[in-house]
């Protein structure tokens, strides 16, 4: 572990006054600190300022409005995952919330740093001084992908179990800037296939609240696969939400996590609806999760076995849910 870069904290109280903070050069935004601490132990980033938005009510609040639930930034797992009105009506939520790492890590991390979890990769997530042996990487410092040096995109891969959940949900986030206000977008268009830069957020822009809204007549689920549970990123994770009849689809939504540098909400699940779930629906849905997944390199376990895994739990899921 390296030495904490010297850095000044901020503690706003107000969104307007954290954006303002965080238009600065050299700023982030800090919430839990379970992803970005130990980054910066490792060497990763160099930041002038450290803008905390843990104390911002407005950030903290879980309530009902006309667009769904309004879920803000900076609740805690732990605080979404024992909330009444997801209780009530996002089971799906809370059951990806409680995969993530463990109890004591969600009581200090937070839903918008789980949506804004930086990308992963084997080549990245080292200390400083391997990282310099290795000539660093395209994601920090290099000019290079180790996983792919034929291509000039990172090939990292985002890990955050939320947001397969929230996509399924049809979520959008509302996001501050200090110069446009407010602006809500789907959250689908937050994320791009780029590790390096995952995140489409302009510079200072801050994620403040999430929407998502109820599925009352789906039957939802979420599963990942990882190599020791409580602990590590997923290797593969795939929410699922479906309708139907007995082994008829009616109407089905599924969004996978830790395959891509981004995650993904499945296209042409509709091509699945209203037949039976059979062995030929079956293998169209292993090759609508095949041809859109792109698991590389960028974990110690070999790629072909994630898109292996990706595969199966979502036919298993899926099978499982609509059988309920």
């Amino acid at each position: 572990m390296e030495i904490l870069p010297e850095f000044e904290l901020h503690q706003p109280d107000s969104v307007a006054t954290a954006v303002k903070l965080g238009a600065q050069t050299g700023a982030k935004y800090l919430a839990g600190g379970t992803d970005l601490m130990p980054n910066l132990r490792h060497g990763l980033g160099d930041p002038i300022s450290l803008i905390d938005v843990s104390g911002i009510a407005d950030m903290q609040a879980i309530e009902n409005t006309a667009m769904g639930l309004r879920i803000g930034a900076s609740v805690t797992l732990q605080q979404l995952v024992t909330n009444p009105l997801v209780l009530a009506n996002y089971s799906l939520l809370i059951e990806a919330a409680n995969t993530i790492a463990g109890t004591t890590h969600r009581h200090h991390a937070t839903v918008g740093g789980n949506l804004c979890l930086d990308t992963r990769c084997q080549y990245y997530n080292q200390s400083e001084w391997w990282r310099k042996s290795n000539s660093y990487c395209l994601k920090y410092k290099g000019d290079s992908c180790h996983v792919a040096p034929n291509g000039n995109v990172c090939r990292a891969a985002f890990s955050g179990d939320l947001a397969p959940a929230m996509l399924v949900h049809g979520a959008q986030v509302e996001i501050w800037s200090a110069k446009g206000g407010q602006r809500i977008i789907d959250l689908d268009d937050m994320y791009q296939d780029d590790g390096a830069n995952s995140l489409l957020l302009k510079p200072g822009e801050l994620l403040v609240a999430v929407l998502v809204k109820p599925l009352p007549t789906f039957n939802t689920g979420y599963r990942k696969v990882r190599v020791r549970g409580g602990l590590d990123f997923p290797l593969a994770g795939v929410a699922v939400a479906v309708q139907g009849r007995g082994n008829k689809l009616e109407q089905v939504m599924i969004a996978l996590t830790g395959t891509d540098s981004r995650p993904i909400l499945l296209k042409g699940c509709d091509d699945l609806c209203g037949k039976p779930l059979d062995d030929a629906a079956l293998k169209a849905l292993e090759r609508l999760v095949r041809t859109q997944t792109k698991p590389m390199r960028s974990t110690f376990i070999p790629n072909q076995y994630r898109s292996k895994v990706a595969v199966n739990i979502s036919r298993r899921l899926l099978l499982d849910l609509l059988m309920r």
